[in-house]
């Protein structure tokens, strides 16, 4: 059933609220219609210009002469005419990272972000994921039914990513709840985002005492020589990157395997990776639907659409990459799509996130090889907010197996 598609009290698209989760291609063709660039409301009085066109956000995502990432920039944030309260700015307000500097401070912090992740042993990341895997599967592998959003998409990164930074065994769960929190979208986001930064903080402080082999100690301990602040919102930067995209990549690369008949046959068959999986959810569901904030630094024009500068300019990875006027045959073993984004800002752990999406799927096929999806809607309602592409839930049945046959049944994670 549709809805009728609200338009903000500026007569913009709206990119939050249960239309938008119910309805986002339609809300994308309402901004296709003015152009390769158009305004929309992303939150409650909030809004901002949105890159719809695959050649313009191209053409954007490279021009760091024109386009800057820093947020301190956005004039209605600095003038007061932006909410001081508003969802978008956990993901939007400054923080001295990688995520939202330029030029030769950018360069010296994604270059610690770059040299640490290079660090992390792919066989030990494969192994880590397939342990968090696990656990998560026995715990609802006796039960015949679980939610592959809530039970095993979501929280697999949030394992993989608490060892990866060393957090000691009494941490992790902490850590768990805390990025459930932040990702929720609701109310407990803002006190989740806290907790984390505590924590992360905190495990900043006993990693300068106690380093080990992980990426807390080798970016506090980087020749960038990063200050505590600097270390810590580059580690918030590296989870709050790495976990839901890497959850929503997850469940969109298991509902095609699970919903589409050719898929499962061509899976089944050994005729299909579960990457080639991937890569068609990475065009089609793009994890990061609508982000990779610039402001123009001047007045300018992006493929003949004005530009003001200081107002936020979103790249919306899901529109780009369904832009109609991509090649029809481009096929999606072509790897051109915008899910990771592009220039100096592209993800810089493509190949890690790689390795997790595509071992916990594995996995879980393996285990629970005759789960079924038991809605029996095509198009899962999406999670509110602007941001992210994630379905709500992904409820499966399966026939209940003995948690004898798992290897482990411990929490997985943690070191000392």
């Amino acid at each position: 059933m549709t809805m009728p598609l609200p338009l903000s009290a500026r007569g913009c698209p709206v990119l939050h609220g249960a239309v938008f989760a119910a309805q986002p291609n339609a809300v994308y063709d309402q901004l296709r219609a003015q152009g390769p660039a158009g305004w929309a409301e992303i939150a409650p009085n909030v809004h901002a210009l949105v890159v719809t066109q695959h050649r313009a956000a191209i053409t954007l995502l490279n021009d760091t002469r024109t386009y800057s990432k820093d947020s301190r920039l956005w004039a209605d944030l600095a003038n007061g005419k932006a909410p001081q309260d508003s969802p978008v700015l956990g993901m939007m307000a400054f923080r001295p990272s990688v995520l939202y500097t330029d030029g030769d401070e950018h360069a010296r912090l994604r270059q610690a972000m770059d040299d640490c992740i290079a660090r992390i042993d792919p066989h030990l990341l494969r192994e880590i994921t397939r342990r968090s895997a696990l656990t998560l599967i026995a715990r609802v592998i006796g039960e015949g039914r679980a939610d592959l959003m809530s039970d095993f998409a979501d929280v697999v990164p949030m394992l993989v990513f608490a060892e990866l930074l060393g957090c000691p065994a009494e941490m992790t769960s902490r850590m768990v709840r805390a990025c459930q929190d932040l990702i929720s979208a609701g109310p407990e986001a803002a006190q989740g985002a806290a907790d984390f930064a505590g924590l992360l903080f905190e495990l900043i402080q006993l990693r300068r005492a106690r380093p080990g082999q992980d990426l807390t100690s080798w970016m506090i301990n980087h020749a960038a020589k990063l200050s505590d602040e600097e270390a810590l919102n580059q580690l918030f930067c590296a989870v709050g990157a790495g976990i839901i995209p890497v959850a929503a990549c997850t469940a969109w690369t298991l509902h095609l395997l699970l919903r589409d008949d050719d898929y499962a046959g061509h899976l089944a068959a050994g005729t299909l990776t579960v990457r080639r999986a991937m890569e068609q959810a990475l065009w089609q569901r793009s994890p990061m639907a609508n982000f990779s904030v610039h402001y123009a630094r001047h007045d300018t024009h992006l493929h003949g659409v004005y530009i003001p500068a200081r107002v936020p300019v979103l790249i919306s990875h899901a529109a780009a990459n369904t832009d109609p006027a991509l090649p029809k045959n481009l096929g999606y073993d072509n790897r051109s799509h915008l899910a990771w984004s592009a220039g100096p800002h592209r993800c810089p752990a493509i190949s890690q996130a790689t390795t997790i999406v595509q071992t916990s799927v594995e996995t879980v096929l393996d285990q629970l090889w005759d789960m079924e999806l038991t809605s029996p809607d095509p198009e899962p309602l999406l999670r509110h907010g602007p941001f992210h592409q994630c379905p709500q839930t992904l409820p499966v049945k399966f026939r209940p197996k003995s948690s004898d046959r798992l290897p482990v049944n411990a929490l997985a994670g943690g070191s000392s």
